[in-house]
């Protein structure tokens, strides 16, 4: 019996209220063990969703954030595979790499947190605190990605500046998946709510350098879980 098909006959049903993160999780960490080798071919979406007692789209999510990682390739017409038991150092979201991010995003949103403080409408306000009151009572992560994203595009719109406003409107594809990514292995989601309340208040009482000062300390927490995911602080550098 092969390995996948002797890891698939252990059932393992998990709670509905963080599927895709539980799937992600136990996938990844029967790969991490070696239970699940590189080179075998993962079993059918319709095969895990009864592993684990939850629907197809579910399973693919789970599939597509081992996929970000780099861990596994779906091959069309052939199936999933995995590719290593520990993620990609050359981890990239769509056109962008981890380490794209990472470098270039203190130099865009933290100044764009700041012109947002003193330049923002009072429709973009109300737009900005909305969507911080949508995020705090979202349980479902691909909703809450969504927010999230429009979150950080709200805000570079509000700064006046268009070269901001760009640059994180062309980038916001790769800024979901990496969002997307983080919450499924490191829940981040309660934490990432204070985090954009504090930068939304910050711009509400037009401080341009608390609103720079939170939006900098929320994305030193997202480097810091995505150096942890990695596992190695070079492969920003």
């Amino acid at each position: 019996m092969s390995a996948g098909v002797d890891w698939l006959s252990e059932t393992s049903p998990i709670s509905r209220k963080s599927a895709a993160e539980s799937v992600f999780e136990d996938l990844r960490l029967a790969i991490v063990s070696g239970r699940l080798t590189v080179g075998t071919r993962l079993p059918a979406e319709t095969h895990l969703a009864v592993r684990y007692g939850v629907s197809r789209p579910i399973v693919r999510e789970a599939l597509r954030s081992l996929q970000t990682l780099g861990m596994t390739q779906t091959r069309t017409g052939s199936g999933t595979f995995v590719l290593t038991d520990r993620p990609s150092p050359e981890l990239s979201y769509g056109g962008y790499s981890a380490r794209d991010l990472i470098e270039a995003r203190p130099f865009i949103e933290v100044p764009a947190a700041g012109w947002a403080a003193v330049r923002r409408t009072g429709e973009q306000l109300s737009r900005i605190l909305k969507l911080c009151d949508a995020m705090d009572v979202q349980e479902d992560p691909h909703k809450w990605v969504k927010l999230d994203s429009e979150f950080h595009s709200t805000i570079a719109e509000a700064s006046g500046n268009s070269v901001f406003a760009k640059v994180v409107a062309d980038a916001r594809d790769s800024l979901s998946q990496q969002s997307e990514l983080l919450n499924i292995m490191a829940p981040r989601r309660i934490a990432s709510n204070v985090e954009h309340r504090l930068i939304a208040e910050a711009i509400a009482a037009g401080s341009d350098e608390t609103a720079r000062s939170a939006m900098e300390t929320h994305l030193g927490q997202v480097k810091q879980i995505v150096t942890a995911i990695l596992g190695d602080e070079k492969a920003l550098r």
